[in-house]
């Protein structure tokens, strides 16, 4: 054993965020508000988003909010009635203060609240075995190293494919329950007649069938943690039945008279807006709190686009044999850099494995899935309106100028909003960014 001096494990640091709300001022949903700080705001029909609307004439997934040193960014995402600024259809720009926006017949306000939020920020690149080094990831690690030891139940929340499962396992390998066992149920994969018996059991002789007892995952999981997936999945008259057995600390199998006790610690985890499902009435508000008594939200992969030469090298070197990040051809990185990943993490670490499929050939374009053909909403293509032909000067200016605003919004990315930064790294002065900042109506910056 080393006896050397033991190694000071860097602090955290704390990141300040201002707070906004966003409302709903006309449409069916008046009254209704989301409110963040630094992270996006997704509003739209379907229950993944944060704000989810009724509107017939919104669509399911309709904009995106995002916070940044430039202000907030709205972003139309896949809509077909857009978004509307001051009677202008705006696609992708940002906006100074607060504004209102209208999606379709609904009316939404955008109000800075004057207060902030401030967020931990390990200097670390993992929590057990999940990676990242994006902003989001750095604050989820903060938080998962505070609710690790505790024994409090957890409610994980995040799109498929983000690793959910993978944060749950390492949650339990830093708790004092890691010498015990890890069960896991997922609610989605049991047939609804079958969830209550795979839960809590059964004795023999309970229904048509049972010839034997069977111990559910609650008895499999004592004295450890017992981590239930999907559990927007459960059906709603099981419901009561796990918030007893929560609140109790016991339970009876089906068939069974005695009731039996369970040491068990919960880690919960749903790709749904559980909250939208208590006020729909589809799963229950009480159950809701006790299993998010900690709560945490995954970003997606195209929220922590940072992230992705830190996993894809990690993904390469779990190849047999091993490959690197100099494998991969710079138009296949490209594709990596522009596709959307709706499967997150786990599309990502697919296409990995496609690419490395024939280990004794260079990685090659072909072997990825990617959404890179081009199309009218890509920047290069914004003349292609309806099929028509404009005058070549017209679409040479168009194409310049969205070329010339994405490029910028990269820029800014990687500079972290500095504008000096960002003058150097695209090689002009600081008063040629500022200008065409403000030719695309992105302010001037800081």
């Amino acid at each position: 054993m080393s006896e050397g001096p033991t190694r000071a494990r860097p602090l955290p640091t704390v990141v300040r965020y201002a707070k906004v709300r966003v409302s709903v001022t006309r449409g069916p949903n008046t009254g209704l508000y989301f409110e963040s700080a630094g992270t996006p705001v997704r509003i739209g029909t379907s229950t993944e988003n944060d704000l989810v609307l009724t509107d017939d004439t919104v669509s399911r997934r309709h904009a995106e909010l995002q916070p940044t040193p430039l202000g907030m960014r709205v972003r139309d995402v896949e809509s077909t009635n857009g978004i509307v600024l001051g009677g202008v259809r705006l696609k992708d720009g940002f906006v100074t203060g607060d504004f209102q926006i209208a999606l379709g017949e609904t009316w939404l306000a955008v109000q800075w609240l004057g207060e902030t939020v401030d967020r931990e920020q390990v200097q670390t690149d993992r929590f057990g075995d999940v990676l990242g080094r994006a902003p989001r990831m750095r604050e989820l690690f903060a938080d998962l190293e505070r609710i690790a030891p505790s024994e409090v139940s957890l409610l994980i929340e995040g799109e498929t494919g983000t690793g959910k499962d993978l944060i749950a396992e390492s949650v339990h390998a830093q708790s004092q329950r890691a010498g015990g066992p890890f069960a896991v149920f997922d609610c989605g994969a049991v047939a609804p007649t079958m969830v209550e018996s795979e839960l809590f059991g059964h004795e023999r002789g309970a229904f048509t069938g049972a010839h034997a007892t069977h111990t559910g995952v609650f008895e499999q999981a004592s004295g450890g943690t017992l981590f239930i997936d999907e559990i927007g999945e459960l059906p709603l008259e099981l419901q009561p039945k796990l918030l007893r057995a929560l609140e109790k600390r016991e339970i009876r199998r089906i068939g069974g008279r005695q009731t039996i006790a369970v040491d068990v610690r919960i880690i919960a985890a749903t790709n749904r807006n559980l909250r939208f499902e208590t006020q729909q009435g589809r799963f229950r508000q009480d159950l809701y709190f006790r299993l998010a008594t900690t709560h945490v939200a995954v970003p997606p992969l195209r929220d922590r686009m940072e992230d992705l030469e830190l996993l894809v090298e990690y993904f390469l070197g779990l190849e047999r044999p091993p490959r690197h990040l100099s494998d991969v051809p710079v138009h296949v990185w490209e594709m990596f850099q522009n596709h959307r990943w709706p499967g997150n993490v786990r599309e990502l670490r697919n296409a990995v494995q496609r690419l490395t499929v024939t280990p004794d050939r260079p990685l090659h374009h072909d072997h990825v899935e990617t959404a890179s053909s081009p199309s009218a909403s890509s920047p290069a293509q914004s003349w292609l309106r309806d099929g028509s032909v404009v005058p070549l000067r017209i679409a040479r200016r168009e194409a310049g100028d969205d070329f010339e605003r994405a490029y910028l919004e990269f820029v800014l990315q990687r500079s972290g909003g500095n504008v000096t930064r960002g003058a150097a790294l695209a090689e002009v002065s600081r008063q040629m960014m500022q200008k065409l900042m403000r030719k695309h109506g992105m302010g001037e910056g800081r």
